[in-house]
C-alpha cells in the first residue's frame, strides 16, 4: 500500500473514503505527504485545505 500511495504524490486528484469521529467522510484531494513512521497521509483538498488522515482510517482510495 505504501508504494501505491507514494506514487500518488505525483499530483493526481484522488477520492478518499475514510472514517473521522466514527463517521464516514469522502474527499477529493491531492497527496501532499506520506508519513510512514506516523502512518498518516496528508492531502490538499479542492479548497486547498490540508487534511491529515491516519492510514488505518482509510476505507477506500480511487
Amino acid at each position: 500500500m505504501f508504494m501505491f500511495l507514494k506514487e500518488l504524490t505525483k499530483s493526481c486528484l484522488i477520492t478518499i473514503t475514510y472514517y473521522q469521529n466514527e463517521s464516514l467522510q469522502i474527499c477529493k484531494a491531492r497527496v501532499c505527504h506520506l508519513n510512514v513512521h506516523q502512518q498518516t497521509l496528508s492531502v490538499e483538498d479542492e479548497q486547498r485545505k490540508i487534511l491529515t488522515i491516519r492510514l488505518s482510517d482509510i476505507k477506500d482510495i480511487h
